[in-house]
């Protein structure tokens, strides 16, 4: 399982079985040996793959085919669920480049989503941004209900995850689910990366996504087999990239900027980004395991973190530090999102 250490970082990402967190039946000492693993790789790198994890080989295809059907599409059908129509809920489609990272545009189209809230939940009623219904095309049929299967499946694995990760930490099982992640914000996406250039007309190169870290605790990435994943390691000073190649029925995890203020910065939120290089489209699916958005995110006391902390506002790909933030995650989360969508700002915060 074990990353290879390098003189500058790691170089590669390790592979984690999990199938003792999944299994209700598993030994203590069992989950704890799988822990055990997950915060090695936590430490080291950031991201780590799961095998073992248990969701449905054939839903995960099935979601695949439809989402490949989906973005096939004449542009104007998928602009029929545009993320303008979706309102405070943020969800719909956006089309190639209409996404930032770091101000320049992304070469991904995607399908914004997240859990299903109807217009009696109380989040929805109060105006509470990123909460509503998802925007879902008639075309492919099976499309939303291959989603929301998935996503069930999914959101079922982080909280297995994120009690290992607990684990890892020498904190109970359920201490991330008591006071962050009972009730998670889920935000998934389902992008396509289609090819093109590596470089722009002034030279800088094409990123499907530039630099960037996710914002949460747990990102789950179901990513095909075209590869173009890259994580940043960084030791002694140093800049590397490292590939995450695609690896069969697995998912890659990696933690975010609220599991690293948690961690005080021993468990790092690492920097990736893509460049899909395949010659044909590239099809990513994460999902995003995070704290509930009234929760006020806090570092851990526990023995296993010790007590000195780390901050690497000076390397981040921002310049920001997740240690001086103040606040709810909903108010972190608000802020870094609206970057990405300049145009859909106004309408959100208003």
């Amino acid at each position: 399982m074990n990353a290879i250490p390098a003189a500058d970082g790691f170089d590669r990402v390790p592979v984690v079985d999990v199938r003792a967190l999944v299994d209700t039946s598993s030994s203590l000492a069992a989950r704890r040996a799988v822990a055990a693993r997950i915060g090695e790789a936590c430490r080291e790198s950031g991201f780590f793959y799961v095998v073992g994890h248990g969701v449905d080989a054939g839903l995960q295809r099935r979601l695949e085919e439809l989402s490949r059907r989906f973005f096939a599409l004449p542009l104007e059908e998928k602009m029929a669920i545009r993320m303008a129509l979706g309102g405070r809920a943020w969800r719909g489609y956006f089309p190639v480049g209409g996404e930032l990272t770091s101000g320049r545009p992304d070469r991904k189209e995607g399908l914004y989503l997240g859990t299903e809230l109807g217009p009696e939940h109380p989040l929805v009623r109060a105006g509470t941004p990123l909460h509503g219904p998802n925007l879902f095309p008639r075309d492919p049929a099976g499309l939303r209900e291959a989603i929301l299967e998935y996503m069930s499946a999914l959101t079922r694995l982080g909280h297995s995850l994120m009690s290992g990760i607990a684990l890892s930490l020498g904190l109970d099982s359920d201490y991330f689910a008591a006071r962050y992640t009972g009730d998670p914000l889920v935000l998934f996406r389902i992008f396509n990366y289609p090819p093109g250039p590596e470089l722009a007309e002034d030279g800088q190169p094409v990123w499907g996504v530039g630099e960037h870290t996710d914002y949460g605790v747990l990102t789950i990435l179901k990513q095909d087999d075209a590869g173009g994943l890259q994580v940043k390691s960084r030791a002694g000073g140093k800049v590397r990239w490292v590939e995450a190649p695609p690896v069969p029925d697995s998912f890659v995890c990696n933690i975010g900027d609220m599991l690293d203020r948690m961690t005080r910065g021993v468990y790092r939120s690492t920097p990736h980004r893509v460049q899909n290089r395949a010659g044909r489209d590239r099809l990513s699916l994460p999902l995003f395991f995070d704290p509930g958005w009234t929760a006020e995110v806090h570092p851990i006391e526990a023995a296993a973190l010790g007590s000195a902390a780390s901050d690497d506002q000076s390397e981040r790909w921002d310049g920001q530090s997740v240690h001086t933030f103040r606040g709810t995650y909903g108010d972190y989360l608000l802020g870094k999102v609206s970057k990405v969508f300049p145009e859909l700002r106004a309408e959100v915060l208003s």
